[in-house]
């Protein structure tokens, strides 16, 4: 393996925060790296392309699909290295104050700065515990809705109880044929305002039930039925189903920090305990998005583009203490220019 490269920054993570980073360090001239686990960018916002996002400032509400595509081309502007695939298991610094970023693929990233942009951590969907189940899971077994299409006109179970589960079950009773919930306490978990939409539509909840066999089709591809058993009396149901839909919560990788040799502040057992201008307790290691967490931390979208503006500002002063305190704004900025001169002909065409 050869000698690695040295980046400004490298950006662990790439979702909104870890995205927005990467942009405006390309705008502060930072040599930048991104690194992300999953095989794509986008985050978390992957579990919920379907849904309508409002909360972006001036932007009308959209799809989390078409957000993930506009975060992306705006992070890849500046042609930041992106590395797929990877999962950072520590950081270090080395002799030289450089920091060594372990890689699960044995590669160690060398760079001047950090931003750890990893959100809530690695999620895995956690998965249905019955036999055999996973052999269902390229056929009508999900743990996401990727398009609401798929499940038009089909009855669609729904395991969960929580937020999730009953915002997936809202959103597909007016074009399914039928939904039902299961859910094993005896009252769901959700919002009122969301319980309370569910209860008044077509939507069957069977509580108190757990599912307890899936029986296949007769070509053994796909689930054709689905066993409840009712966990107070025993009594059993079988349901024909269409396509199912696990929602149990994820289970969280958060042993990055915990593997770390540095001294990183910890709040919550999990988040980097920082400042409002998104630095850690670790000189050239800083945080975005909401992995930080300080007194004035706002949980939006819209929020973690400050986190990233920040966090690259103090990045840049830290490499070059005579930089400027932040980027100029893109309006008056010369790097745009030819660019908006591009945009400007395209208007006219």
């Amino acid at each position: 393996m050869g000698k690695s490269v040295l980046f400004d920054v490298t950006i662990i993570g790439g979702g909104p925060a870890g995205l927005y980073s990467a942009f405006y360090s390309g705008l502060r001239e930072m040599k930048t790296k991104i690194i992300e686990f999953q095989p794509q960018l986008g985050g978390k916002i992957h579990v919920y392309p379907e849904k309508m996002i409002w909360d972006v400032g001036g932007q009308p509400p959209m799809q989390g699909a078409k957000l993930i595509d506009q975060l992306v081309a705006q992070g890849l502007t500046f042609q930041p290295e992106v590395v797929l695939n990877e999962k950072i298991e520590a950081i270090a610094k080395n002799e030289e104050g450089l920091f060594e970023l372990k890689g699960s693929s044995g590669e160690v990233h060398l760079s001047k700065t950090v931003i750890v942009a990893v959100g809530g951590g690695i999620l895995n969907p956690q998965k249905l515990q019955i036999e055999g189940a996973e052999r269902f899971e390229v056929s009508n077994l999900n743990y996401t809705v990727k398009s609401l299409e798929r499940f038009k006109n089909k009855t669609v179970l729904i395991s969960g109880g929580g937020n999730s589960a009953i915002d997936w079950a809202n959103e597909l009773e007016p074009i399914a044929k039928q939904v039902y919930i299961t859910y094993r306490k005896p009252e769901l978990a959700g919002h009122e305002a969301q319980v309370t939409q569910l209860m008044n539509g077509s939507a069957i909840c069977c509580l108190e039930t757990n599912i307890t066999r899936l029986i296949a089709s007769d070509d053994r591809d796909a689930i054709e039925f689905v066993e409840l058993t009712h966990q107070g009396t025993g009594e059993t149901q079988i349901l024909s189903i269409d396509e199912m839909i696990i929602n149990h919560g994820y289970e969280r990788d958060i042993s990055l920090l915990g593997n770390s040799p540095l001294n990183i502040d910890i709040a919550d057992d999990y988040y980097i305990a920082g400042t409002p201008s998104s630095e850690s307790s670790v000189e050239g290691l800083f945080a975005a998005g909401d992995i930080l967490q300080h007194e004035a931390k706002l949980n939006l979208i819209a929020g973690t583009f400050q986190d990233a503006a920040n966090a690259v500002n103090k990045a840049k002063q830290w490499i070059q203490p005579d930089a400027r305190k932040v980027a100029m704004v893109s309006s008056h900025n010369e790097v745009f220019k030819k660019r908006n001169k591009e945009l400007v002909k395209q208007l006219f065409v």
